[in-house]
């Protein structure tokens, strides 16, 4: 006798044998005990779920006539009257099944139409039954929708197909449906394990958890890599047996990968990452359980208690906890999302692997450490907005917020009583009226307290009247008076810190100016170029020893024997030393940093033109414009 395959062996034969379907079987049994029959059903769904052996189940109900021979429409057919032992061999008269995949035409369905004149040979009812009835033709859907939508009583049409989507919604209104639903990896596992009991067939329970994701919710499909498995390991279903089968890297590989990312450890990966290549397991594969990690890592980390029955086995929970205890949230969530994105670069490489090592470095470029480190630098410049000299807190934070404007416009009133002392008048009440000048107003704080403030201000030279007519003047002034004397770069706070740090840390050398020259000329005639011209941007010249150069960087990465040497030949080239040597230290006086304090200054420069513009001063006074903070932009 030939071997059966154990998709077909096990194929439930009535509704109770019927797994992960809960929701059609309940709703087609109280249907079928109830009478209350459609005249067409559509079932959808993704391969190997059911859909066709429901429809077979469905046809022996609707024709089972009992161990008796007496027996009705019923939800639980018996499996050994004529009928049901005829439709279970396929040779039952009255159920035709049709393949619209390879019987798409109108002539086909035309033929089948005709039987439907016919009443049933053997059975009580008729039933057609079209598979993957999205390949039909237009002409054969229009061909159908007539007797579709009034078929005679006896007929009942059950429609199959993968692609909901692409049958015409003439059909679908036409139908009662039924979405059969992708089996769970839980689902499926515990099916084989009976399955396999039944064969008497030995399997560990990891083997057939493999088995029951690779299966990604067919049934089919995983009873077709259980026979595979069973073939593969002589009999008996192995862990390692079924990864080798599989082409699935070994979680131990997964736990070592995430670990080294963890640590930051390159060579560690790319080192895991080969001993995966020489091993031949799929890098789709090492991807997808890496994910699967990922997130069972992510749940741990919410619900620690959920590890443990989220379908993975003991060892494994045990390392999520382990990683959800080292790994911040946000880095769980940054690799997860990389690694989901690779899957889909692995086909765009020539080389999987190739792609597979892009990703995982990608994974490390990408670390919320680094951006850490970013923060760390920023420190800096925000000690030297903290250095600022003294001024109130309020006037700095009101600008910000248009909430703080009617207060502005209210402080005025009072202003004709302190005519006689106008320094504490002009310094509280205008400073929160404009976002950009009273930071230099604070700025500027000590600086006025040390000047005689009647003279400076010649605000209250006007008459009181005046000054409650048009307050908009009387707020205006100080900024005039604010701009003629700007200075020290916390205006250019806003606009970033680093040339801020640049400017702060700069300590001019004898040896810069001649340096920074150098470099300057060599850029201009394009003697170096790209890292080369970086690391002499970067870098300080401390000594000169004849013709050997001592040089000093911060970035250690810019420091590698290939620049230097390249960086060497062009200043011998250009006469100057024939040898130079490169440390790594602080660095206080570099073209890069030379190049930051010039802009700064430019920048300060051209904000103080903008604020001294007579036409930006008049828009300020007549029709309280301000000036955006960062809007002045070099050109």
């Amino acid at each position: 006798m030939s071997y059966l395959v154990l998709a077909r062996k096990y194929r439930p034969r009535n509704f109770s044998q019927m797994v992960g379907q809960e929701h059609v079987v309940k709703a087609l049994a109280n249907a079928l005990t109830q009478q209350r029959l459609h005249h067409a059903y559509l079932f959808t769904g993704t391969r190997g779920i059911g859909k066709t052996t429901v429809s077979r189940i469905l046809a022996k109900s609707l024709n089972c006539v009992g161990a008796d021979g007496q027996g009705g429409i019923t939800a639980t057919p018996c499996d050994v009257c004529p009928a049901c032992t005829a439709i279970d061999a396929g040779r039952f008269a009255d159920y035709v099944e049709l393949d619209a995949a390879s019987n798409r035409g109108v002539d086909e369905v035309q033929g089948l139409l005709e039987q439907a004149v016919y009443k049933p040979v053997q059975g009580r009812f008729k039933v057609f039954m079209i598979d993957e009835v999205h390949m039909l033709t237009n002409t054969a859907f229009n061909a159908m929708l007539k007797t579709l939508e009034e078929p005679p009583e006896y007929l009942k049409f059950v429609l199959a197909t993968t692609d909901p989507q692409k049958v015409p919604v003439t059909v679908l209104s036409r139908c009662l449906q039924f979405n059969l639903r992708p089996m769970a990896p839980e689902v499926i596992g515990q099916h084989l394990a009976q399955v396999l009991a039944v064969e008497s067939i030995a399997a560990e329970a990891q083997a057939l958890r493999l088995i029951a994701h690779a299966a990604r919710g067919s049934m089919r499909d995983a009873l077709s890599l259980t026979d595979q498995a069973i073939a593969f390991g002589g009999g008996a279903l192995q862990e390692e047996a079924v990864r080798q089968m599989l082409g699935s890297a070994d979680r131990a590989h997964v736990f070592a990968l995430v670990d080294a990312l963890v640590q930051g450890d390159g060579q560690r990966v790319v080192q895991t990452t080969e001993a995966l290549r020489v091993q031949g397991l799929s890098a789709a594969a090492t991807l997808q359980d890496m994910v699967a990690v990922l997130q069972g890592v992510a749940t741990a980390q919410v619900a620690p208690d959920a590890a443990l029955l989220a379908g993975q086995s003991e060892p494994d929970a045990t390392e999520m906890l382990r990683l959800a205890q080292a790994m911040p949230a946000d880095e769980v969530q940054l690799l997860y999302s990389i690694c989901l994105h690779g899957i889909e670069e692995l086909g765009l490489a020539p080389d999987e692997y190739a792609a597979l090592t892009m990703v995982l470095l990608r994974l490390l470029a990408f670390k919320p450490a680094a951006a850490g480190a970013e923060k760390k630098k920023l420190k800096p410049a925000e000690v030297v907005e903290a250095c600022t000299p003294e001024a109130p807190s309020p006037s700095l934070q009101p600008p910000r917020t248009r909430a703080s404007e009617p207060a502005a416009h209210a402080a005025p009133a009072p202003a004709p009583e302190h005519t006689s002392s106008p320094s504490p008048a002009p310094s509280s009440a205008p400073a929160p009226t404009r976002p950009a000048p009273p930071v230099r107003d604070a700025a500027r704080a000590p600086e006025a307290s040390h000047a005689p403030a009647p003279g400076d201000l010649r605000l209250p030279v006007r008459a009181p009247e005046d000054l409650m007519e048009k307050p908009a003047q009387t707020l205006v002034q100080p900024a005039q008076a604010a701009t003629q004397t700007m200075s020290v770069p916390v205006r250019d706070l806003p606009q970033g810190d680093e040339p801020a740090a640049g400017a702060a840390g700069l300590a001019p050398t004898p040896e810069g100016d001649a340096w920074h020259a150098l470099v300057q000329q060599l850029v201009a005639q394009q003697k170096i170029g790209a890292l080369v011209r970086e690391l002499a941007l970067q870098s300080q010249l401390v000594a000169r020893d004849g013709g050997h150069w001592h040089l000093r960087v911060e970035n250690a990465s810019l420091n590698q024997a290939t620049t230097r040497e390249r960086l060497r030949q062009a200043l011998q080239e250009a006469g100057q030393a024939s040898q130079i040597s490169v440390e790594v230290g602080t660095v206080s006086d570099s073209p890069a940093r030379r190049k930051a304090a010039a802009e700064v200054a430019r920048q300060q420069r051209a904000e103080a033109i903008v604020h001294g513009d007579p036409q930006v001063q008049r828009l300020v006074r007549e029709f309280g414009a301000r000036i955006v903070p960062g809007s002045i932009r070099l050109a």
